[in-house]
């Protein structure tokens, strides 16, 4: 007897980003990511990478990882693919470097988990131009534009503090070489201010008959006078003789 029954197969899901486009020379990377139902074993995931080309022509092998990573060893990519993902990150990406005009056709990505090997693949458009269109140069242009503004202003801000830090440094010297004003002892007057006070010297005559005091003896005119006519007096007697 059968019993009907419903299997459910989680198969690998990949993502890639659809379509990409490189300038003529230069590197590219081809980005695939992947989901699986079962834990992701680094011993048993399989990768591969094919190139089917954009004319009449047999898909190639471009890279393969088991364990490691296997760059192919001939044709046209040999030496251009590195590897550029990482297993246990759920990241199948590589890079192709130097990128010419015959690449221009369809990358295709497979990833294996087992038991989870089903499933669809990514695939990747690769165009190959002679120059960035409009679209990468203007993001390229932002870009730059951004990375410049963001250092001028760092610029700004170093040279800004610099500046505060020199000028707080010349106050600092300014405060410690700034002389101290000398205190002035209030007792000490300045030469020019002083008040110069004289002491006049005077004699005091003391009687001894009644015990007063008299005013000092100074010589009077009266007396002066009183002794000229008798000096007068003296010679005229003289002369009288």
């Amino acid at each position: 007897m059968r019993v009907a029954g419903v299997l459910q197969v989680s198969g690998m899901r990949i993502y890639t980003s659809g379509e990409v486009e490189a300038v003529n020379g230069t590197d590219v990377r081809l980005k695939c990511t992947f989901e699986s139902s079962s834990p992701i074993n680094i011993n048993l995931v399989v990768i591969s990478w094919t190139f089917r080309p954009l004319g009449p022509g047999r898909e190639e092998s471009v890279f393969h990882f088991q364990q490691r990573p296997y760059p192919p060893v001939e044709g046209i990519f040999r030496k251009r693919i590195v590897w550029a993902g990482d297993v246990m990150g759920r990241d199948a990406s590589i890079i192709i470097r130097e990128v010419k005009f015959t690449y221009n056709g369809t990358y295709i990505c497979q990833v294996k988990n087992p038991p989870d090997v089903h499933g669809s693949v990514g695939q990747i458009k690769l165009r190959v131009v002679t120059t960035a269109s409009f679209s990468e140069l203007l993001l390229l242009a932002l870009a730059i534009g951004g990375g410049i503004a963001v250092v001028v202003i760092l610029l700004i801000i170093i040279v800004s503090c610099r500046r505060c830090k020199k000028r707080r440094q010349r106050q600092m010297e300014g405060n410690e070489e700034a002389p101290r004003k000398e205190r002035k002892d209030p007792t000490v007057c300045h030469p020019s201010k002083a008040i110069h006070l004289y002491l006049s010297e005077t004699s005091i005559e003391i009687d001894s008959s009644d015990g007063m005091i008299s005013d000092p003896s100074t010589p009077s005119s009266s007396s002066s006078e009183d002794e000229g006519p008798s000096s007068d007096d003296d010679d005229d007697g003289d002369d009288s003789d």
